[in-house]
């Protein structure tokens, strides 16, 4: 019984769990069908919506669209009315341009016209141009190439004897003005300017008391003399003249400065190496001293204040410097007192002149510390302390080894000519003085055309003989300016070479 109980229990729940699952799929179809029927309604209605919308973009579209196509129906019609005007202008300029056209082509028809009447004209004109220098030739004997040659020699004949004329005329009134231009200034300026001179030397001489004061000098097995050399850098020469010693050394300097300290010996009298080299260096100071006094001196004397301290000192130094004889420093104030007064003269620039013509030659108080000329040498130390470009070009052309840039430059090279030029002023060896004038001769004589050659005036002016039946008168001065122009560039001279050119024409005849 209770299995059976169980069982209905069993099938009770199996019934009733069919029974839910009944219910529930009813259910859920009746929902879903609820759902769907909601769904189509809505879908309707977006649809109804939707066809409504396009209605009216689809209104809307073509009015917009019946307004384009009326825009564009307006623009076309400007556009069409546009091309017709234009097409219109075109035609009225291609008529007128037919029109030119029909000128040009009936000028032209005209004008080849005229050029056949021109040479139909021309051509007659030669025929009669031959036939006349055919009649012409006939008549005179002579080709026309061999009338042009005699016309021609003819012309450059009188051409040249004109040119001449006119040369020496306009070169002897040039010359004239500017001789008595620069006499008067060059005058003026020597004049003004005297200064002594000194002779060139390599030795000092220094006076003794007694000839015993030798053997002191000299000191035992010449241990004094030994020392005083080597302290000195220079020679000392005791020889038979009496009561004397002689110093030799290049160095101008360095011979002050043994001068000065073998005089203070001899005055002294204590004379042993321990004494030598106190002396030589007081001495030195001493020498140092007046070489600064010196140079400061020159700019007081020239007017040039604030000069570098470097170049005070150089120009000192060329007190102890002399040059064929002068002493560069008296030189060189001489030059600056010279280019001061021409520069005054010529309305230049003074201060520059003699800035240039006092600096011109410090390369010669270091030249044998460095190489080089001694204007480059002395251009560079005028840059590096301080100078301006103009003086430094002063410096540098001095010697022609630059272009002069300015007024000034030139007027320091005429300057450094007339001080070294002038008699007495330097000495020169007989040597150079023959090698001068017969390098004077040689140039001359290196000539086509030159007879005869002579250096007269201690080879200051060279007179040249020519042959007259080669130079005539324009190439005797054109003779005067290559041999000039040779000499300048060959040879090197103090001053100026005056070269003339001398033809002679003679005529001579015999009365029977």
């Amino acid at each position: 019984m209770e299995s059976v109980s169980v069982m209905w229990v069993i099938l009770a729940g199996i019934l009733g769990v069919f029974v839910g699952g009944v219910i529930v799929a009813v259910f859920e179809r009746t929902f879903a069908g609820s759902q769907l029927r909601l769904a189509k309604a809505k879908a309707q209605q977006i649809t109804e919506e939707a066809n409504t919308a396009a209605k009216e973009i689809r209104v809307q579209a073509e009015e917009e669209a019946i307004e384009i196509r009326a825009q564009a129906e307006a623009e076309s019609k400007k556009r069409l009315q546009e091309l017709r005007q234009e097409e219109e202008r075109l035609q009225k300029r291609r008529e007128v341009l037919d029109q030119r056209l029909d000128r040009l082509e009936d000028r032209e028809r005209k004008l080849n016209q005229r050029q056949s009447r021109l040479d139909k004209m021309k051509n007659e004109i030669e025929e009669m141009h031959a036939a006349r220098q055919a009649e012409l030739e006939r008549v005179a004997n002579m080709s026309e190439s061999e009338a042009r040659v005699l016309l021609l020699q003819d012309v450059e004949a009188k051409t040249r004897d004109e040119m001449a004329r006119v040369i020496r005329e306009v070169e002897a009134q040039a010359r004239q003005e500017a001789e008595k231009k620069a006499r008067e200034i060059i005058t003026m300026a020597i004049q003004r300017c005297a200064s002594d001179q000194v002779s060139e030397t390599t030795v000092s001489m220094v006076m003794l008391p007694n000839d015993e004061m030798k053997g002191r000098i000299i000191g035992r097995s010449g241990r004094n003399i030994r020392a005083f050399e080597q302290a000195t850098g220079v020679d000392v020469i005791v020889d038979d003249t009496p009561e004397a010693v002689v110093l030799s050394s290049f160095d101008p300097i360095r011979r002050e400065v043994a001068r000065l300290s073998l005089s203070k010996l001899i005055n002294d009298g204590r004379i042993h190496p321990g004494r030598i080299e106190g002396l030589v260096a007081k001495s030195q100071k001493e020498v140092e001293a007046a070489i600064r006094e010196a140079g400061e001196q020159a700019v007081i004397e020239v007017g040039l204040p604030g000069l570098h301290p470097k170049l005070i000192e150089l120009v000192g130094r060329l007190k102890y410097r002399t040059s064929y004889g002068q002493n560069v420093l008296q030189h060189s104030i001489e030059m600056a007192h010279l280019a001061g007064m021409m520069a005054y003269e010529l309305g230049a620039d003074v201060n520059l002149a003699k800035e240039g013509a006092l600096l011109h030659d410090i390369g010669k108080a270091v030249d044998h510390e460095v190489e080089g000329s001694h204007a480059a040498i002395g251009a560079e130390l005028a840059a590096q302390y301080g100078c301006s470009p103009l003086v430094v070009n002063c410096i540098a052309s001095h010697h022609g080894e630059q272009e002069p840039r300015c007024l000034e430059a030139v007027l320091v090279e005429a300057a450094d000519a007339i001080s070294s030029a002038r008699p007495g002023a330097r000495r020169e060896s007989l040597e150079n003085y023959l090698k001068r004038v017969k390098g004077l001769e040689e140039i001359a004589n290196s000539f086509s055309g030159v007879s005869q050659s002579y250096a007269i005036q201690a080879g200051r002016e060279i007179r040249i003989m020519v042959k007259p039946e080669d130079i005539d008168d324009l190439a005797a001065i054109q003779l005067s300016k290559e041999i000039a122009r040779r000499v300048e560039d060959t040879l090197q001279y103090p001053g100026q070479i005056k070269v003339t050119v001398i033809r002679e024409t003679r005529a001579t005849e015999y009365a029977k």
